[in-house]
């Protein structure tokens, strides 16, 4: 069965996070994605290791774990889109293609004659989506932007962080760069939207992905809450504001998670805590009065936890149906069984001779599954497939490309 995608064509002229994160989705459901990157040097991120991923001998190569994390099934070509010949190249690949992705400065492809309206000059059907950190238009505009400042700007850092009053207390980013990841997901979401919209209008269109568009709305309801209430949502910890008790607590020998949800849970934890009588109290019976009463419960229910282990919490708490959890660090994601039965760890064969690990993707369609293609490519591994056999480019003018460093 052929995949989802896979009648489909990508021009990836983006680099480092947001743009390739949304690339590589699509290429994960079967789209051909054609990388370009700029000749000698490539991806951002091809040199942000270490880590690097190993040869066949387990040495280190120079392809970095962060470039293999967001590139796989992909092409690579390499191109110089600063020169009008280069410029001329990706005009012709456009021809060809259904999407474009890039995340470059704003206005800095109409300079090269690579905009919207230019490409789709030659491909009237194109869906074009440019990823920016402030979007296409607006005071900001022209600012350049990471993660890190849209986690402060957005509002996530206000929320994220222990509460004041408490030791380390203050603002505190996510550890992830997590806006590139979900405007990444924004923009393959809203990729396919358009690509349904041609199949029945025939049109394509161009598509404004905003860094901080996306991690402002990334705030659900704690902003909404804000925008009905007037009042600011406070940072809580690990604390929940609405639940209790619902966070992180010590063990004898490490830290687990402890999800109290409703009453029953907590009178069937108090039973697995030997202290039944807690859930008789007044003052914590149901959840209104523990959260009003949080200050006196939370010494309590901690002096408990430290009294047995992760292992023997987590099996007796399970036991009792009480939503509980332990805080894996990585090499032990992969160690939990449920990771290794759903197969999150896939192998890759790579063209230097080892491995390149990566994460599988959490799309599972029953008909359509995504497929591990391509391992996360060399740097212009595929310029004689897309160069010969997709442009007709001759061997004469890939060599006269070659020497003017356009390729």
């Amino acid at each position: 069965m052929p995949g989802p995608l896979s009648h489909i064509r990508v021009l990836d002229l983006s680099r480092v996070l947001a743009g390739p994160w949304a690339a590589q989705n699509l290429a994960d459901l079967s789209a051909e994605v054609i990388k370009v990157e700029r000749p000698g040097s490539g991806d951002d991120t091809r040199g942000w290791g270490p880590p690097w991923l190993h040869d066949a001998e387990g040495k280190d190569t120079h392809e970095s774990a962060y470039y293999a994390s967001v590139n796989r099934n992909k092409k690579s070509v390499t191109l110089d889109i600063s020169k009008p010949d280069g410029q001329a190249i990706v005009r012709e690949l456009a021809a060809r293609c259904d999407v474009v992705v890039e995340n470059y400065k704003v206005g800095t492809l109409k300079r090269y004659g690579l905009a919207y309206d230019d490409l789709k000059a030659v491909n009237a059907r194109i869906v074009y989506c440019s990823v920016t950190g402030f979007g296409q238009d607006g005071p900001h505009a022209q600012r350049p932007g990471y993660d890190f400042i849209f986690q402060g700007m957005g509002g996530l850092m206000s929320i994220t962080g222990e509460r004041d009053g408490q030791p380390g207390a203050g603002p505190m980013r996510v550890g992830i760069a997590i806006t590139d990841v979900l405007t990444g997901m924004y923009a393959s979401l809203a990729i396919t939207a358009a690509l349904a919209h041609r199949e029945r209008t025939g049109e394509g269109q161009y598509i404004d992905l905003a860094l901080l568009d996306t991690l402002v709305a990334f705030n659900a309801n704690q902003i909404v809450g804000f925008l009905t209430s007037g009042r600011l949502p406070q940072r809580w910890g690990n604390a929940h504001p609405q639940v209790v008790p619902y966070e992180v607590f010590a063990t004898a020998d490490g830290h687990i998670i402890l999800a109290v949800g409703n009453d029953g849970q907590f009178k069937r934890f108090c039973a697995v805590a030997g202290c039944p009588e807690l859930a008789e109290e007044t003052r914590f019976a149901t959840n209104s009065q523990r959260i009003l009463h949080r200050a006196e419960l939370i010494p309590i229910v901690a002096e408990v936890m430290r009294t047995r282990s992760k292992h023997e919490w987590i099996e007796a708490l399970e036991s009792a149906n009480v939503p509980c959890g332990p805080i894996n660090n990585m090499q032990e994601v992969f160690e939990d069984p449920q990771v290794r039965h759903r197969g999150l760890r896939v192998d890759m064969p790579h063209p230097l001779g080892g491995i390149a690990p990566v994460v599988a993707s959490p799309m599972r369609l029953s008909a359509t599954p995504v497929e591990y293609r391509i391992a996360p490519p060399l740097l212009g591994q595929h310029n004689t497939e897309i160069y010969r056999e997709l442009l007709g480019k001759t061997a004469a003018e890939l060599e006269r490309l070659r020497a003017a460093g356009i390729v």
